[in-house]
């Protein structure tokens, strides 16, 4: 299906606990994205998630960007499959459409990488995707958080606010990330690699 739109999917978990969260910087690229785009999230009423449908970036010729569904899942981040495989069905998008934006401990903060398929890396919300879809072949935006200090437990690490410098360069992640995606969407995969892993 050449026309069919993207759907891109923040992780992170519900509710003003975490918002802040190392985990939750999907959730805050989705944002980024929604507001370049002057969309505003509403609850879908066939999935568990928050949805905006935009137009993403521009196209050569000045044209408006592809159609995309911006999507926080409103589940906890292990169980994020459900709320993605339902939406891809809802609007008829193929997992090669699917694009999903996520924290990476194994990338130092404020790098950004893009890849496609391959392992999940002991990040749960992405294999609960993987399980849902029936596939690893969707896009992942890596928005790097860098690993934990000393002997401190990764997943105390994740569900921990950005402090200090790294809350002064989170905005500036922030735009990366969102850069980085609308590039995917607007000039491909390997061009947005060619720029991001360069600049990491």
């Amino acid at each position: 299906m050449t026309d069919q739109p993207w759907l891109v999917v923040g992780l992170g978990n519900p509710g003003p606990t975490y918002a802040g969260n190392r985990h939750n910087l999907g959730h805050m690229v989705l944002d980024v994205l929604a507001g370049r785009a002057a969309a505003r999230f509403a609850r879908h009423p066939r999935a568990q998630a928050a949805v905006a449908e935009a137009r993403i970036g521009m196209l050569p010729g000045g044209r408006p960007g592809p159609r995309v569904v911006l999507a926080k899942p409103t589940t906890y981040m292990n169980v994020s499959g459900g709320p993605v495989s339902g939406l891809a069905k809802y609007y008829g998008i193929d997992p090669d459409h699917v694009v999903v934006v996520h924290d990476e401990v194994d990338i130092p903060f404020g790098a950004v990488k893009l890849k496609i398929g391959g392992g999940e890396g002991g990040h749960n919300g992405l294999r609960d995707i993987t399980k849902a879809l029936g596939t690893k072949d969707y896009v992942r935006v890596r928005a790097g958080v860098g690993r934990p200090p000393g002997r401190q437990d990764t997943a105390d690490f994740v569900l921990k606010d950005f402090k200090g410098p790294e809350a002064k360069e989170l905005p500036f992640l922030l735009d990366d990330a969102a850069d980085a995606v609308e590039m995917l969407l607007t000039d491909g995969l390997l061009a947005a690699q060619g720029k991001y892993h360069t600049k990491a």
